[in-house]
């Protein structure tokens, strides 16, 4: 099957969205409006549990209220640009914010649940040398609306409303799109706040991961005000290799780094942190990248995500070999650690794991083959 690709005509221009609103300023957007307070709770359960997109389908709010809402306000999502299908059966869409910047989401399906892949910035600034959007300049930080907007889009195609459902296809979010999550982290825990409440969106915090390149001072922060699942870019085992691949670490160090994730709150075996590591041919991984990859993470409650390396273009990085990916996973999983390797979705459609990236937005320089790290 080959991927499918659908390109959406513009929607036409509206007023300030109230998605990515609390309940406290719904409701005082309700008092606004003269309405009574309680009206607050009925426009979150429309919003955030029944995912209307018009004002007109509140059928308990009255009608007077809801010309009020509509001549000041609108419930619009991103719009989308383009909608991807995969035939593996993940969907990428590219979504174009109201000022013209584009981001990019995508929906990997499984036998037991569907995961929704978000994007926290425009860009990114941390240009990970393995990354597509790192070859991204860092454009702006997302709205909580514009985070919210895409985990909307995603069920209205899905067909996912009301929230929760016995049946629902998306299940499991992992804010590991483009960006940084935690130099977003107002936006993205106000985002994430809306998305665990039981009366909205509903989607436990035990099914949200939040990926890191190490951002070692709101790694605390998450932990205590979200308790989400951490997720953390590793992807070396030295700071010499760690510094080229992730520049991050120059600021953050593998020590500093590890030592704030055998502190992190409810870190443990039911809710193991888990370390993302790239393979990549003849430059991370050997039988001693995996052995001091053990050393290194042995007493954390963690297990290792192998990734093999997914290909984009300008890229001078090679996938590493089957056989030297086997070799890796045995000896971390001969430690006791679990290393599943990381089955490649969506590649056809470049939704793979580090292959997301708007095409209108400036590039920077694509590393030349001569700028390899060597390990």
């Amino acid at each position: 099957m080959k991927p499918t690709i659908a390109i959406f005509a513009p929607p036409k221009t509206e007023d300030v969205s109230l998605i990515g609103l609390d309940l406290d300023e719904l409701t005082a957007v309700a008092v606004e409006l003269g309405a009574s307070p309680f009206r607050g709770c009925q426009l979150w359960q429309w919003i955030y549990h029944h995912g209307v997109t018009s004002f007109d389908a509140m059928s308990s709010v009255p009608q007077s209220l809801r010309a009020k809402l509509s001549a000041r306000y609108s419930l619009g999502r991103p719009q989308v640009a383009q909608h991807h299908i995969a035939a593996d059966g993940t969907q990428k869409w590219l979504l174009k914010l109201a000022d013209g910047h584009e981001i990019e989401t995508v929906f990997i399906p499984e036998t037991e649940r569907g995961t929704l892949c978000v994007s926290s910035q425009v860009g990114c600034t941390l240009s990970c040398r393995f990354c597509y959007t790192g070859t991204q300049r860092l454009v702006r930080n997302l709205s909580p609306a514009e985070i919210l907007g895409q985990l909307m889009v995603a069920r209205d195609v899905l067909n996912d409303w009301p929230s929760p459902r016995p049946d629902r296809r998306l299940t499991n979010i992992v804010m590991m799109g483009m960006g940084e999550p935690l130099y977003n982290f107002d936006n993205v825990a106000k985002a994430l706040s809306i998305v665990m409440d039981g009366g909205g969106i509903a989607i436990s915090r035990r099914r949200i991961t939040l990926s890191t390149a190490g951002v070692v001072p709101m790694m605390v922060r998450c932990g205590e005000e979200l308790g989400v699942k951490l997720a953390v870019s590793l992807h070396a085992t030295t700071d010499e290799l760690r510094d080229q691949l992730v520049p991050l670490n120059r600021k953050y160090p593998l020590a500093e780094l590890l030592s704030v994730c055998r502190t992190y709150p409810g870190a443990r075996n039911a809710r193991r942190i888990t370390f993302e590591y790239v393979m990549l041919k003849g430059v991370n991984d050997t039988v001693a990248d995996a052995k001091r990859l053990v050393g290194l993470v042995g007493d954390i409650p963690a297990k290792v995500n192998l990734i093999p390396f997914n290909p984009w273009p300008g890229a001078t990085f090679e996938r590493s070999t089957n056989l030297s990916i086997t070799k890796f996973a045995k000896i971390i999983m001969d430690a006791g650690i679990a290393a599943p390797v990381r089955a490649t979705r969506g590649d056809d459609i470049l939704a793979a794991c580090g292959q997301l990236r708007s095409a209108s937005e400036r590039p920077r320089r694509t590393p030349k083959q001569s700028d390899h790290p060597v390990s």
